[in-house]
């Protein structure tokens, strides 16, 4: 897959495609179990692919998104992304990204002229961001609780 078929914005599927894949996840989340291995049988022809596990697990959780009708895209962890692409990831505007990249908050490094940051980096931050936020609501709602402001 070239890089920018792989950066492409994502398709929402149509209702044809939720209802397909709501199906069709669900019979290989059922067929998959908590076993370690499995066979995929193509009725395209009579051939036998063995599939990872761990492939068919990713797609189950593809076709779950799908069947929410949510748009889907796929990206290798070693990716590189441009700072408007990071930003978009994160629902921040570029010039709030660049302003973290060089407070050394989130690692890049320099193609050329331009900033570049790893999936595997930006998808780290977004990890270490969200615990923190979350941590910071649950000390909120305990103190609410302490003070008696009933939430």
């Amino acid at each position: 897959m070239n890089a920018a078929r792989r950066m492409a914005p994502p398709i929402p599927p149509t209702l044809e495609e939720v209802e397909l894949a709501r199906t069709s996840g669900r019979q290989i989340a059922a067929l998959l179990g908590d076993g370690d291995g499995a066979r995929l049988q193509v009725h395209l022809g009579e051939e036998v692919i063995d599939v990872p596990v761990k492939a068919l697990r990713l797609l189950v959780d593809i076709l779950g998104n799908m069947a929410e009708g949510k748009a889907v895209s796929l990206m290798p962890m070693h990716a590189e992304l441009t700072t408007q692409q990071a930003a978009d990831m994160l629902n921040v505007s570029r010039p709030h990204l660049v302003s973290l990249l060089e407070s050394q908050i989130i690692s890049f490094h320099m193609t050329g002229t331009h900033r570049r940051i790893y999936a595997s980096d930006l998808l780290a931050y977004r990890t270490r961001r969200d615990a923190e936020n979350t941590a910071a609501l649950d000390e909120l709602a305990t103190q609410a609780q302490e003070l008696g402001f009933g939430y």
